[in-house]
């Protein structure tokens, strides 16, 4: 009889483990339990690698609390070719809209940083790789515009891929568009700050993002104008290590310092107090 007694197995049961509950660093490949990147501002604890955050996470972790007013809401691209590339760029763009349940990739307010007013523009690589079309180059030049008025400081944070090519020559002249608007803000005493984070290439790096009167980067964001392996096959030249990394461009002098997530806020409030002379909080 005791051969069909059924034996309790050894075989220890399948633990069923929720998805995103650990995310691997793009960086040091570590795994990372996903609550533990989120209180460290999304820097990886192991190799300080800087995760690419959203334009509403930006905006919380840099305005004071409560304090940001959002600026040209419902602006939203119109598709002025009609262009269809894989789907219809309508399409594109109500996917992208349900993906970061914001309307285009940049969001522009009035905001208090350390109780200094700012006028603040953020890109949400999120949002079709934080591409400039119309509608990011037009609220962009609304902010400009509006903080020349108040002669308050003007701060933007670009994540862009560049231009939007789904709006051709539209979206590249809203180069010349910000530029132009960057330059009419300078004509007041009020500053530009310009933040770079990963990444920051094409149109926008060839517009805004560096005209700042400051310039600086978080740690290891790829910063640059075309890719690195389009330069290497247009010059036939092998490019140096750590090409287009922030570090790299700190060392020959393109930006003017890399500074750390979690400090960010208050070197933010140290460069008003010290371009606006306004009390620092």
């Amino acid at each position: 009889m005791a051969w069909f007694k059924k034996e309790k197995s050894t075989i220890p049961k399948k633990v069923k483990v929720p998805e995103g509950l650990w995310v691997k660093c793009n960086s040091c490949k570590e795994i990372i339990y996903r609550k533990e990147l989120d209180k460290n501002l999304k820097v990886c604890p192991k190799c300080n690698y800087h995760f690419r955050i959203s334009a509403k996470e930006r905006i919380s972790l840099l305005a004071d609390e409560g304090s940001f007013n959002e600026i040209g809401e419902n602006l939203a691209s119109s598709d002025p070719l009609n262009f269809k590339d894989q789907i219809p760029y309508k399409q594109r763009l109500s996917e992208s809209f349900s993906k970061t349940n914001i309307r285009e990739a940049a969001i522009a307010g009035n905001t208090l940083i350390g109780g200094n007013p700012v006028m603040l523009v953020v890109l949400d690589f999120a949002f079709m790789g934080g591409s400039m079309g119309s509608v990011v180059g037009e609220k962009f030049a609304i902010a400009a515009e509006m903080a020349g008025e108040k002669e308050i400081p003007l701060l933007s944070v670009a994540s862009s891929g560049g231009a939007r090519m789904q709006e051709g020559i539209v979206s590249l002249m809203q180069m010349a568009k910000t530029s132009a608007a960057i330059s009419k803000f300078k004509e007041k005493s009020a500053p530009y700050i310009s933040i770079l984070a990963d990444p920051t290439f094409g149109g926008v790096s060839a517009s805004f993002a560096m005209l700042g009167d400051i310039i600086f980067a978080e740690p290891k964001s790829l910063i640059g104008f075309a890719g690195a392996r389009v330069i290497e096959q247009t010059i036939k030249q092998q490019l140096p290590e750590n090409f287009q990394t922030a570090e790299f461009l700190l060392e020959h002098g393109m930006i003017d310092m890399i500074v750390n997530r979690k400090d960010l806020r208050q070197t933010i409030i140290r460069l008003l107090f010290l371009t606006t002379h306004v009390k620092s909080a």
